[in-house]
């Protein structure tokens, strides 16, 4: 049987975020699967069950335990490993569930780093795919700081922390977006002519924003990551740079 995968773009943690068709959407589905993620990430369970309870859904809600990733293994062949697990754990959770569509809810916005559309690409049979967009890390986070996303008529490159430590600031670039980085992978750039617009648990009760000049502000903010996280048991955040 041919089954409807709903993937939601949910923002960034706040009911508010949730568009009225993703809204809606969650209203219609038949069943939603929610990842859990251990005790220390119970928060982002919750996160996803008061958009449920927004929603109004009468969905079967259908928990599965996350994997996680091998770290002995080349970070690419981990990475795929983990993603077929992933599909085995939806495929798992699926089988036997009532008919009708399934939803899954996605933080930020299903087409912006993030592998829930390769993931689902994995399912057999294929299911037929709806995607709801959601407001991005990116969007809360200029929201939040109440800035243009670019300069006039200027560029913006949006990376990972890993290309940031590995590669350097990106030839040409004047506005980098540095995502998925958990390792404040800004200190390895001179800080000189660098302004820096950092957020965590962006639109939540808990959102945190700093900025100012990468030299002053990125201590501040690699101290105060590190003691969100320690109170917390998790953290999501991102940041914008820009020269001059």
């Amino acid at each position: 049987m041919t089954r409807d995968l709903w993937l939601i773009g949910i923002g960034t943690g706040s009911p508010a975020h949730v568009t009225l068709e993703g809204m809606a959407a969650l209203h219609d589905a038949a069943v939603v699967l929610l990842p859990l993620k251990g005790e220390d990430k119970e928060a982002l369970a919750d996160l996803r069950r008061a958009i449920l309870d927004a929603s109004g859904t009468k969905a079967t809600v259908i928990p599965f335990d996350y994997p996680v990733r091998d770290e002995s293994l080349p970070y690419a062949t981990r990475v795929d490993a983990w993603h077929d697990e992933i599909a085995r754990r939806w495929q798992a959770a699926m089988d036997g569930a009532p008919e009708g569509p399934v939803a899954l809810l996605v933080w930020g916005d299903p087409s912006l780093y993030d592998s829930t559309l390769r993931i689902a690409g994995r399912l057999l049979p294929a299911p037929r795919i709806r995607v709801v967009p959601g407001i991005t890390s990116i969007q809360a986070l200029t929201a939040a700081h109440a800035i243009p996303l670019n300069t006039v008529n200027g560029p913006v490159t949006v990376t990972t922390g890993r290309r940031l430590r590995d590669h350097g600031w990106p030839e040409g670039a004047e506005t980098l977006v540095v995502m998925l980085d958990g390792e404040c992978s800004f200190r390895a750039l001179a800080p000189d002519g660098v302004t820096i617009w950092w957020g965590a648990y962006l639109g939540s009760p808990d959102q945190i924003l700093d900025h100012g000049p990468l030299a002053e502000a990125g201590p501040r903010i690699e101290a105060t990551r590190a003691e969100a996280r320690a109170r917390h048991g998790w953290i999501m955040d991102t940041y914008l740079l820009r020269r001059g």
